[in-house]
């Protein structure tokens, strides 16, 4: 067992000073063994067809080859990524008792579309960040708009009248689960604050009226979304007068400030909408990012900065205090560059029937990052370094510890021109980075620095800066998260992620076939943009400081586009087989066949395995095993032939804001559910590829049973395997409504399935 630890004044008396964190090696022999066995298998499989080779070796066989190869080179690379899985554990109580001053930390929440994104989402996870157990005049909350809504700053004003009652009944009681609309519809807490004998005798009533308040609230807000606009846009609304979601300057609003930083009193509040015009590009949610890092810069400048998503809520109030463990409890800053907390997700269906929440790629692969150079940034529920985020390498970071000269700091005109030309934020720069003091004091009035802060949220402030490029979230892939994390581990940094008895953030996951969908392209297309650039991991590795195997795990999650292509190529080979009447699998009475069968059984009992470790049920394993070939075929082929016409500039995809169910995220579960697990469709071209596959598969089943000819078993069983995978394709044949397939897919599919007959009869005649 490995630990490190941050000394301090109360700890240097003592011989081995006690660590806030450990780092525990998780015992993986089994699994070694069992994947180690697989890649062996597969390259079994390779090497029968290289030792079977001979002239009469149809298309399918060279295919089937050729798809194989790429599935034992991404079983290699997955392979890469869980083999030294690691866990750290945090101790938030020896930091407390310590006695040390914690450090600041500024947090922001964006949101881009109170229709898509409703308010009451964003204002219960901006309630359950105020809330956290931390320092409140330590805590800075910057909320960022870039749909200049009126209705959210409003729900955000109401939010904060309402927060003057729910922190500090939190903190008094001890509430665990500090979302509102979470709280009072589990009563989980409730219910042991009532069993509890030493709870005070005050608590019901004080219970009773927050939750009165709490629906108050709601009530003020749904009636605001009602009317559209929430009252008369004068006084404090002035600035949303006239203007346009995406065309208006900016807008920077103190909400709330603890002007006298009141230990038990409530964080800042500051609201912020960055200026946007058509004529300058806004770089979605990463410009939102690089805007809420400059405004924070000038105003409050904590050295820390917690970033979530509008419906991201803090479910583990110790949240901060876990990740300073981290962040101050190594002994070398390069050692925890940022610390990111895994996604997961609240009133997730029974049995995960979409395959969207992520249950065990959490749980396997976050822990199997750890053993590398850390966990990926996900974009949510990540605490970053200010001087990280700045463009610090770890290299620069050491030798600032050890070089007295390089702590002057540099000149306020050499960080004017990496920074941008405000002098407010050149001096708070230069205090971050180089641990000077030009006067940036926390305890000044808010309001006094809005000036400051407009002119940082300018939409022209970037030009010939180094934003995007080498300081803030980096430009160029809708997946900035990703970009952003391989650039950091470039600089030589590592990231983390501590293990938590209870989830830190909780979020809604998207539900029904076309948002799962829009979702996963837009993934896709940005880890393309990724691989077709100049920042790729293999370019990464070899120029920068990203380890080999850092860049491998970034290998394996760029490639999901590409691999769509083998795998849905290696779908049609069993029914192409059965219309061509030739095999390109082993037949029963080879030896080869024992390869297919031992790969198809062990793999499927290690995965299952997995999820019976995570406490998931037979059946969820079966519904993500079935939506991974799914996605794979729909979402990822989509992306993947979907990007290049971008990548060639002749096409201009816009950012898809992902929506958020209002109902699955207020009101909890409810007697819809069996509906809301059902899969949906639209006309979307995006659902013509796997019905295709699916009419495919039929058609060759329809052959073999009219034919009455059962000699390829290999090739019959992997057609009915593909039916049973899609058998929500299936049932959506017969449905109507938004649960049935619409004709104009169902049509083209037909159309495509029957020339995939034609030619594949075509090509056996020619031969």
């Amino acid at each position: 067992m490995e630990s490190k630890c941050l000394s301090s004044p109360s700890t240097m008396a003592n011989p081995i000073p006690i660590p806030l964190q450990e780092i525990i090696p998780r015992k993986n022999t089994l699994k070694r063994a069992v994947e180690v066995t697989i890649f062996f298998l597969l390259l079994s499989l390779l090497s029968n067809r290289l030792l079977s080779a001979n002239y009469n070796n149809g298309l399918a066989w060279h295919l089937a080859f050729l798809c194989e190869s790429w599935f034992t080179f991404f079983w290699l690379l997955f392979i890469n990524v869980k083999w030294n899985p690691l866990q750290y554990r945090t101790y938030p109580q020896r930091l407390l008792n310590r006695g040390v001053e914690l450090p600041p930390v500024d947090i922001f929440v964006t949101t881009a579309d109170p229709v898509l994104e409703p308010p009451i989402i964003t204002v219960n996870t901006v309630l359950s960040l105020l809330a956290l157990d931390y320092p409140p005049h330590k805590l800075a909350c910057y909320v960022s708009d870039d749909g200049a809504s009126p209705l959210t700053f409003y729900s955000l004003m109401e939010a904060s009248k309402f927060a003057k009652l729910w922190v500090p009944f939190c903190k008094k009681h001890n509430i665990q689960v500090r979302a509102p609309f979470m709280y009072f519809s589990g009563g989980s807490d409730r219910e042991h604050n009532m069993a509890t004998n030493d709870i005070s005798p005050e608590f019901p009533q004080e219970w009773r009226k927050i939750k009165k308040e709490y629906e108050q609230l709601c009530h003020i807000i749904e009636e605001a979304v009602q009317k559209g606009i929430p009252c008369e846009l004068t006084g404090e609304f002035a600035d949303f007068s006239g203007i346009e979601g995406r065309n208006h300057p900016s807008i920077v609003k103190v909400i709330w400030e603890n002007k006298e930083n009141f230990s038990d009193g409530i964080p800042h509040l500051v609201y912020l909408s960055r200026e946007q015009q058509l004529k300058h590009p806004h770089h979605y949610k990463a410009g939102a990012m690089n805007v809420l890092t400059r405004v924070s810069g000038v105003i409050t400048n904590s050295p820390f900065m917690l970033n979530v998503d509008c419906d991201m809520f803090a479910n583990n109030p110790q949240v901060v205090l876990h990740a300073m463990c981290l962040l101050l409890g190594i002994e070398k800053e390069a050692e925890s560059g940022f610390v990111q907390y895994p996604q997961m997700f609240y009133g997730g269906l029974k049995d995960d029937p979409f395959g969207n929440q992520y249950v065990v790629l959490m749980e396997y692969l976050y822990h199997g990052f750890l053993g590398l150079q850390g966990p990926i940034y996900a974009g949510t529920g990540c605490f970053h370094r200010r001087k990280v985020i700045y463009g610090l390498s770890s290299e620069e970071a050491e030798n600032m510890g050890r070089n007295l000269d390089v702590v002057n700091g540099k000149s306020l005109e050499a960080l004017r021109a990496k920074f941008g030309d405000s002098i407010e934020f050149a001096k708070s720069a230069n205090q971050i980075m180089y641990g000077t003091n030009n006067g940036m004091n926390r305890s000044r009035n808010l309001s006094n620095c809005i000036k400051a802060a407009i002119h940082v949220a300018s939409s022209v402030y970037e030009y010939n800066t180094d934003w995007g490029t080498k300081v803030g979230l980096v430009y160029g892939s809708t997946t900035e998260d990703l970009l952003t994390g391989l650039s950091i581990h470039a600089r030589g940094w590592r990231s983390v992620c501590p293990d938590l008895d209870s989830p830190a953030f909780l979020g809604c996951a998207p539900t029904g076939g076309p948002i799962i969908m829009t979702q996963m392209t837009r993934w896709i297309t940005g880890f393309l943009e990724i691989l077709f650039s100049i920042r790729n991991p293999i370019f990464a590795t070899l120029t920068t400081k990203l380890q080999f195997r850092q860049s491998l795990a970034y290998l394996y999650l760029l490639l999901w586009g590409p691999y769509s292509l083998p795998e849905f190529c290696y779908a049609l080979l069993p029914a192409h087989s059965i219309f061509t009447k030739t095999h390109f699998l082993p037949t029963v009475s080879e030896p080869a066949i024992f390869i297919l069968v031992a790969l198809f059984i062990i793999y499927n009992l290690y995965t299952l395995l997995e999820y019976i470790q995570c406490r998931l049920s037979i059946r969820a394993w079966w519904n993500n095993m079935r939506m991974s070939r799914i996605i794979t075929s729909t979402a990822c082929l989509f992306g993947f032939l979907g990007f290049f016409p971008k990548f060639l500039g002749l096409s201009d995809k816009v950012f898809d804001i992902t929506p958020k169910d209002q109902a699955t995220s207020i009101q909890g579960t409810s007697v819809e559910d069996a509906d809301r697990g059902r899969f949906t469709f639209n006309e979307s071209p995006i659902f013509v590829p796997p019905t295709a596959l699916l009419f495919v598969n039929l058609t060759a089943l329809a052959m073999v049973f009219l034919d009455g000819s059962w000699l390829g078993l290999g090739e019959i069983f992997c057609c009915a395997w593909m039916v049973l995978i899609f058998l929500p394709f299936l049932k959506g044949l017969f449905r109507r409504g938004i649960y049935g397939i619409p004709w104009p897919t169902i049509w083209k599919s037909a159309t495509l399935a029957f020339l995939f007959l034609y030619f594949s009869r075509q090509w056996v005649s020619k031969g």
